[in-house]
């Protein structure tokens, strides 16, 4: 053979295999949504992944059945929002929980027992999660404003 054909079949084999190489079990999710919304949302100031930060309580703090402990508030915030120019838009909130508890708190995930975190609308009444809840207009945007916020509190 002469080293064109060598040089071809080497070539075509390196371009085989190297195909091969590239399988992989790579997927591509595509993920997206129109909507008409026209608000950003942010909790405390932060957008991406915001936190809400608990104080450390004493075991005394929770002595009893039923006893909360360590309040703190945090904020919802709306920007960018278009409302109605001549009269106030009402924005509901809902919070969901992925671990309610039978008494409508959010459970622990971590090793202590006993231990639920209760969240208070912005009148400070216990917030029931248990069918999930929608704040009805808690939220409200002034005629010609672009921004809102509301503050609730975790215990």
């Amino acid at each position: 053979m002469s080293m064109k054909k060598y040089l071809a079949m080497i070539t075509g084999s390196l371009l085989v295999s190297s195909s091969a190489m590239a399988v992989s079990d790579n997927t591509i999710t595509f993920q997206g949504e129109v909507s008409d919304e026209t608000c950003s949302v942010v909790i405390n100031g932060n957008q991406a992944k915001p936190v809400v930060l608990l104080p450390t309580v004493s075991t005394k703090e929770l002595s009893e059945q039923g006893k909360t402990a360590g309040p703190i508030t945090f904020d919802i915030g709306l920007s960018g929002c278009t409302g109605s120019k001549d009269k106030t838009t009402k924005i509901s909130t809902v919070f969901v929980g992925n671990q309610v508890t039978s008494n409508g708190n959010l459970g622990n995930t971590g090793s202590a027992k006993n231990v639920e975190v209760q969240l208070l609308d912005t009148s400070g009444e216990p917030i029931n999660l248990t069918g999930g809840f929608t704040g009805d207009g808690d939220l409200q945007l002034e005629p010609n404003a672009s921004e809102a916020s509301a503050t609730y509190t975790a215990r």
